[in-house]
């Protein structure tokens, strides 16, 4: 799943097309706990075995379509590039995992609160790491997210740790991805062609070694929603890379709202997930911040 407004944009306009190509992204994203749910009865690291292994060809079709594979034979010639994208890919594998594993448990409220944090946490990081100069709504608008992991954290006894991971890897997922001098599409399919090949091994691993795959010992509706994993995981990131080069900073900074709250949604109305006091108060404060940092940016944006 991917929320980062940091796309370089190619005009300071928003167009149709690129409104139905964001749009489209985040509603396969907010549906994507559905999917995800019915794969619940596999472990989270077979799911983003095949999500990587299945990624790769659908992201390689798309840069020959492109005619982008140069980029790809410069990037393998550079020992920085892969450094960082080694890192990138490495956080990227962290975010789905613990996206995987909180929906298959029925954590998938934590789930929607990480990735509501998350534009606040990358603020936060851009305050920190890039000394960006913070707005009085802005630092208001992290201090409310902050309280809303006290919250919790005070009503469960412990850190709100699935909602945190989320938020803290996607943040510098982002924060570093802006570093690779790559497009979105080349570096997502560096990102997978470096992971694909331990991604693989495991798969072979559980399906001849260990007797424990899915792909093909338990039936057909396994083995369709293993093969669906690279189309539900490269798809919609190629969609929104490029409706994101044709919106404003600020539309996809207010539509990166839609996926979480359809998750929201799903998980209280759907998986009937217990909302709580405790959530309802750290929701309804984290939604605060949210609007006081849609307003500081709309506001920004109308200045320029």
């Amino acid at each position: 799943m991917s929320t980062d407004a940091s796309v370089p944009l190619a005009k300071n306009e928003d167009s149709p097309r690129g409104f139905a190509f964001a749009l489209t992204a985040y509603l396969l994203w907010g549906f994507l706990p559905i999917y995800m749910k019915a794969l619940a009865h596999i472990s989270p690291a077979e799911v983003i075995a095949h999500r990587i292994v299945w990624s790769l060809p659908l992201a390689g079709i798309v840069l020959i379509v492109l005619g982008r594979t140069g980029d790809i034979r410069a990037a393998l010639r550079s020992p920085r590039m892969l450094a960082m994208a080694a890192l990138t890919a490495s956080l990227i594998t962290v975010n789905w995992g613990t996206y995987v594993w909180a929906i298959g448990a029925g954590h998938s409220l934590d789930a929607a609160l990480g990735y509501f944090i998350n534009p606040l946490f990358s603020i936060f990081l851009g305050s920190v790491l890039l000394k960006e100069k913070l707005q009085p709504l802005q630092i208001a608008a992290i201090a409310l997210a902050a309280l809303a992991v006290v919250v919790l954290a005070f009503d469960s006894g412990g850190i709100p740790w699935v909602a945190l991971t989320l938020a803290i890897s996607w943040g510098f997922y982002a924060l570093f991805r802006k570093t690779l001098p790559l497009g979105p599409n080349q570096g997502f399919f560096l990102e997978v062609l470096l992971l694909s090949g331990p991604a693989l091994l495991y798969i072979l691993y559980l399906e001849f070694d260990s007797g424990q795959g899915h792909l093909y010992r338990t039936g057909f509706a396994d083995t369709a929603l293993l093969l669906g994993c690279g189309l539900i995981t490269a798809v919609p990131l190629m969609i929104y890379a490029n409706g994101a080069k044709l919106l404003k900073l600020s539309t996809i900074g207010i539509m990166q709202y839609i996926a979480p709250t359809m998750i929201f949604l799903i998980a209280v109305f759907a998986f009937h997930e217990p909302l709580g006091t405790a959530r309802m108060i750290a929701f309804s404060l984290i939604w605060a911040g949210l609007f006081l940092y849609s307003w500081s940016m709309l506001q920004a944006s109308r200045g320029r």
